[in-house]
Parts: C-alpha cells; sequence; structure tokens
C-alpha cells in the first residue's frame, strides 16, 4: 500500500511503454515494421536503454488501446507478441515484464511461456469475463484500470456528475469481483484519457490523494496523452516536458507507479520528488 508512504522510503517504480503496434499516439514508441512484423532489434535496444535509465518494469503490447482505435484481434496479438517475449527473457532474464492486453488467451500463452509477469488489462476484466478467473488462478500480478465502453466508442462516453466518485465507486465494485477470482493485490489505474474529457482528466488528476483509501498501489498513465497535447494545441512529441509536470503532480498525491515512454526524464522526475 505504497500510497500512503511518504519520504525517500517510499516505492515508486516507473514501467517503461514499448507498443508492437504500427498505430500507438506516440510514433517513436512504435515497434512494428510495414511487413506487419514485430522489429525484434528495435524492441530489444529499446528495452535495454530503458532498464538502463531505470526502467522497474517494461509494459509491452501488441494493440493499441487509444480511443479511435481499431482492435487487431487475440491471434494477430499473440503472434506478435509471441517472438518478442521469448527475445526479451533471452535477453533480459530478470526484466520485470507487464503485458497490456485484455485477453485471457494472451495470458495464458505468455505465462507458458515466459512464467509470471504482470497482466496490464484496461478492461479490469469486463472484455474478457475469463480474464480474471485466469488471472486469480495463476497468481499474477494484475492492473485493473477504469473505462467505459470500446477504444472506438469510449471517447463519446464522458457524462459523469462527479468524476472522481465515478471511478472510485467502480474500483470498489471492481474489488469485490477481484476477491472473487481470488486476486488480493491489484493495482488501480483511474484510466488517464478513456472516456473522461480533458477537464475530467485534470480533474482526477487534482483528486488522485482520494484513491488511496482503496488500499492498492496506484499506476498513472498520463505520458504524452491528448490531455496534454489538445490542451496545449501541440503534438504529442512536444509534450514531454509538461508530462514531467503531471508525473510531478501524480506524485505529490500518492501516485506509485509511473507509465513512461520517456523513461530516463522520468527518473529524474521522481528524483525531484524526493528531494522534494
Amino acid at each position: 500500500m505504497g500510497a500512503g508512504m511518504e519520504g525517500k522510503g517510499r516505492k515508486i517504480e516507473i514501467m517503461g511503454i514499448v507498443n508492437i503496434t504500427d498505430d500507438s499516439y506516440f510514433a517513436a514508441s512504435r515497434c512494428l515494421g510495414a511487413d506487419g512484423r514485430p522489429e525484434a532489434d528495435k524492441v530489444l535496444s529499446r528495452i535495454g536503454m530503458m532498464l538502463d535509465e531505470g526502467a522497474d518494469i517494461i509494459d509491452i503490447g501488441a494493440c493499441s488501446t487509444r480511443p479511435g482505435s481499431e482492435p487487431v484481434g487475440e491471434d494477430t496479438e499473440w503472434e506478435r507478441l509471441e517472438p518478442v517475449l521469448e527475445a526479451v527473457r533471452k535477453k533480459f532474464p530478470h526484466a520485470r515484464i507487464s503485458i497490456d492486453t485484455y485477453w485471457s488467451s494472451v495470458v495464458r500463452k505468455a505465462y507458458d511461456l515466459i512464467g509470471p509477469f504482470i497482466v496490464n488489462d484496461i478492461s479490469a476484466g469486463e472484455d474478457d469475463l475469463q480474464m480474471l478467473p485466469t488471472v486469480g488462478k495463476l497468481g499474477l500480478e494484475y492492473v485493473a484500470m477504469h473505462k467505459k465502453g470500446t477504444p472506438q466508442t469510449m471517447q463519446h462516453l464522458c457524462s459523469y456528475q462527479d468524476v472522481t466518485a465515478e471511478v472510485i465507486g467502480y474500483f470498489r465494485e471492481f474489488a469485490v469481483k477481484a476477491e472473487k477470482a481470488g486476486i488480493r493485490d491489484w493495482i488501480l489505474d483511474p484510466g488517464f484519457g478513456f472516456a473522461k474529457t480533458i477537464e475530467q482528466n485534470y480533474r482526477l488528476l487534482a483528486d488522485l490523494r482520494q484513491f488511496t483509501v482503496l488500499g492498492h498501489r496506484i499506476l498513472v498513465g498520463v505520458s504524452r496523452k491528448s490531455m496534454i497535447y489538445k490542451l496545449l494545441e501541440i503534438t504529442p512529441e512536444e509534450s514531454l516536458p509538461q508530462t514531467q509536470v503531471l508525473h510531478l503532480a501524480a506524485l505529490e498525491r500518492g501516485a506509485d507507479i509511473l507509465r513512461v515512454h520517456d523513461v530516463a526524464e522520468a527518473a529524474r522526475t521522481v528524483q525531484v520528488y524526493r528531494q522534494l
């Protein structure tokens, strides 16, 4: 329950993003070739750099989940992931791996291939009803994220009277489902950018400390997102400085894990936060 722990001894982790996709909103994170195959050398280079820069977790995803994106399906997702996971486990045997997926079949196959990892599920088990039982059975770490709808529809579902109360209530309900599935140690992600307006995203971040009452670690994923670049009318490529502003704000409000594209800069932000 790191969210309630302050000071230099508090456990803060950085999760570095690797996208085995061709349509993620930040182009530099993409590691899929024009032929639809993963660019293994680029993946390994990116992961090696992130580990050197201070990443605690490497989050690998093979399907873009940005609002408006098209799903690729579980078979294609696994075709992209399998060779990457094999290569990563071989070259970086001790790296902590997270897999960004909402398919229980992908979780089972990945577990058989590389053993335990963190499941990072943007649907909190809603998009595949076998996800929570699978995670519980395998005893895996789990990140549950708040969203409404699918990547194709959720940008239209932003009618919350009180977005913070809505999301906290969602996780209270999720806790019951997780307990039934045998998942007790899970991480919550408020889902910045998913079915929320720019104003709602900033309200949620301002209120982040309220989530510490739930007793679970908090993951914040705001890196280069539209809540920054649309607000400021810039591009994702130009949004690194403001990303660090939001990272510092998140740390001040109890965030335990930062999911980032730029590990070195995030690590410096953590260092500055600890100094403060």
